[in-house]
């Protein structure tokens, strides 16, 4: 199977990671040619972390690392049979970019699937000709260790793209699938954004310290992390976009970013991505 990812980035590399691991032949596809160096020295950086673990041989790692062709060219992607797009979570830019796809992409049976984590699906669909074969992949950070893929069906999408996007995640890569209706959020960060605002309005408001936030969270409600910390490592810039797309599709206060979230993405506060969040933050 002939695989595309447009963004190598933290997801996009984890998905084109996982893929190559999985016998697929890869292209990620970068802006400029020292972003895509990047991306396959992180690649890189992550199969030898596995080796190291004792999760994966040398020759495996040197097998995945075969099957990864990094560019600049869309127009590689042609002859792909799926193609994930994983840029930011900017609504304008993926419509353009799957306007691009849809005109590059040769098969008509080719899927053009969207890792967006917030985007409705059907609106990155109308950008195309063949919205019937659009769809959402959605991975969770870090994509090589999260078990789960929300497949998100877009108003026009088929039973076979659902279906093919469906076994690809689960029986080629071994991910738990879920299946989400197409509408902002689908189903986990439907639940979880509200969770994370919340804990972000009570720290705001001075009713909990952060470290008994979190703390409370794991040791009586038995995650593996508090709410704090998880926005750190989703990013905090990531998370800040998330709760506006949600906001403006339903206009419910539940969504609504706090004062404190926008503070700290002005101040370069990104969490994981910047290594330096919540614990840094007042």
């Amino acid at each position: 199977m002939k695989i595309g990812v447009v963004g190598g980035g933290q997801m996009g590399g984890g998905i084109a990671e996982l893929c190559a691991k999985a016998g697929m032949d890869v292209i990620v596809h970068e802006v400029n040619q020292d972003v895509a160096e990047a991306s396959k020295a992180r690649i890189d950086k992550s199969l030898s972390k596995a080796v190291e673990r004792g999760k994966l041989s040398e020759q495996d790692k040197a097998a995945a690392l075969g099957r990864l062709t990094f560019g600049t060219d869309l127009g590689a992607l042609a002859d792909r049979d799926l193609v994930v797009e994983a840029v930011i979570e900017n609504e304008e830019l993926k419509k353009d970019l799957f306007r691009q796809l849809d005109d590059i992409v040769e098969s008509p049976d080719a899927i053009l699937a969207s890792n967006t984590s917030s985007i409705p699906i059907t609106r990155i669909a109308t950008a195309t000709s063949r919205p019937e074969s659009v769809v959402g992949l959605h991975f969770f950070n870090p994509a090589v260790v999260m078990p789960l893929v929300e497949v998100v069906r877009g108003v026009l999408t088929s039973d076979a793209t659902v279906e093919a996007a469906r076994s690809f995640a689960a029986d080629q890569l071994g991910k738990t699938v879920v299946v989400a209706k197409d509408r902002a959020g689908f189903i986990v960060n439907m639940l979880l954004v509200p969770y994370i605002i919340d804990a972000m309005r009570m720290y705001e408001e001075g009713y909990a310290s952060k470290e008994d936030i979190d703390a409370g969270m794991v040791n009586g409600a038995n995650y593996p992390m508090g709410p704090l910390a998880l926005s750190d490592l989703i990013g905090n810039d990531t998370m800040l976009f998330v709760a506006e797309a949600l906001f403006e599709e339903f206009r419910e206060a539940r969504y609504a970013p706090p004062p404190l979230l926008k503070r700290m993405v002005e101040a370069g506060l990104l969490g994981r991505k910047s290594g330096r969040g919540f614990y840094e933050y007042g």
